[in-house]
């Protein structure tokens, strides 16, 4: 049996802890089998509760498709929930990833407007800054050029990267969370709770349903599989490509005094000691009055399991390190860590995403690879994905140079 979940979030900010999914209102079993649909109405399956997934669940069911999204812990469990919600307008230009980046940019502002972002997931622009840091730098007084008053550490110099017209930020748990009960409540998508066992095809090549770990099928025209750093544990996608798990740590700070945060991003060029080699650290202020600092990766083995992703003491005791550096509100005793933690980021071997069909599959779709860029590259993807599910091209970004074809066209698995 499936379980159809209706959910209300929480005016942000929240006073509970940001990445528990919201409490679940409202339950109605149905069997899976058996979907309600009209004639014209495709069914889509979409596998992973992630940004990328739920994007994609949301401009597909506005398009009108019937959308069921399989997660197997919980709606923004793992990186969607623990990333830094950083958006750039035009970071990613000169590269593959340029147009995507630019036409998603856009659509987090009018998702912002329809959907109250500064006050249902935290939508804000904000200054962006590039900040040298040396612990073993004395602290000196007196004025600091670009840096606020609250970075009062070891930071020796700082220079502007990025305007309130071109960088923002969002709360990545709350966006995604907010899109897909949207989704849900607005468009009649349906969550179900499980593990992806296999995508069935028939014998001419098309997806017929997804089969669950517990011997639940999901019938369907089409499925996309957008698994992040998961898509690796999936035969269809591993046999085809590589997606490997970069493990990023991150801490979430309340300080005493969060009136004196103002939003300006930090990209640090952090030295632990002199002559060593820098740790690129980032900071962010959130609206709630947190901080969410980031960094300390490293390439692990994904877990079956999102729930068994577990920080490692170390890369959590040098972030925290980086905080009492950086500034006097976030040592000890000003500032309460309310979160220690990890994720992984899903990074393919040539940098870029996959987006696309499978080749030799019909109606099976993937979308993965995004790194780093996930959160802000999720609406261009969703919205693009939908339209080739349902109409078999896209207007609203060209998708060519991410199609999981180019492996094939190497020759060999990348």
């Amino acid at each position: 049996m499936a379980v159809r979940v209706s959910v209300i979030l929480p005016t942000y900010p929240a006073k509970n802890h940001p990445y528990i999914f919201p409490k679940l209102i409202r339950t109605k079993l149905k069997t899976i089998q058996n979907m309600s649909t009209s004639s014209e109405s495709k069914r889509v399956v979409v596998c992973g509760g992630g940004v990328i997934g739920v994007c994609t669940a949301y401009y597909l069911s506005k398009l009108g498709a019937t959308v069921t999204v399989i997660e197997q812990s919980s709606i923004a469990c793992a990186a969607s929930g623990k990333a830094g919600g950083f958006l750039a307008l035009d970071w990613c230009d000169n590269g593959p990833v340029s147009s995507l980046a630019r036409v998603s940019f856009n659509l987090h502002r009018s998702l912002s407007s329809l959907l109250d972002g500064p006050s249902s997931y935290g939508y804000r622009p904000l200054t962006t800054l590039s900040v040298i840091v040396n612990e073993s730098t004395p602290i000196k007084p007196g004025p600091r050029g670009v840096l606020p008053d609250w970075v009062d550490g070891s930071a020796q110099e700082g220079k502007q990267i990025g305007s309130d017209q071109s960088t923002a930020q969002v709360h990545p748990g709350l966006f995604t969370r907010r899109l897909m009960s949207e989704a849900l409540e607005k468009y009649g998508a349906e969550v179900v709770i499980g593990k992806v066992e296999v995508v069935e095809v028939s014998r001419d090549g098309r997806v017929e349903s997804v089969v669950l770990e517990d011997g639940r099928v999901v019938e369907a025209d089409s499925v996309v599989l957008a698994l992040g750093p998961w898509s690796s544990k999936m035969v269809m996608l591993s046999s085809l490509f590589r997606v490997y798990g970069m493990k990023a740590h991150s801490i979430v700070l309340e300080p005493k005094e969060p009136g004196l945060i103002s939003p300006h991003a930090l990209f640090l060029s952090y030295f632990p000691s002199p002559g060593s080699r820098p740790l690129d650290p980032e900071v962010y202020p959130r609206p709630t009055g947190e901080v969410y600092i980031c960094g300390i990766s490293s390439t692990e083995e994904v877990p079956d399991n999102p729930v068994e992703v577990l920080p490692n003491p170390d890369s959590i005791k040098t972030l925290k390190r980086v905080a009492e550096n950086v500034s006097s509100h976030l040592k000890e005793g000003n500032a309460q860590v309310t979160a220690e933690q990890a994720c992984f980021l899903p990074c393919t071997d040539d940098g870029n995403p996959v987006i696309g069909e499978l080749p030799g599959t019909k109606g099976c779709f993937v979308a993965t690879g995004h790194s780093c860029w996930g959160i802000l590259n999720g609406p261009a993807t969703g919205a693009a994905l939908a339209e080739l599910v349902i109409h078999g091209q896209t207007t609203i970004v060209d998708l060519t140079s991410f199609s999981p074809s180019r492996f094939v066209a190497t020759g060999k698995r990348r």
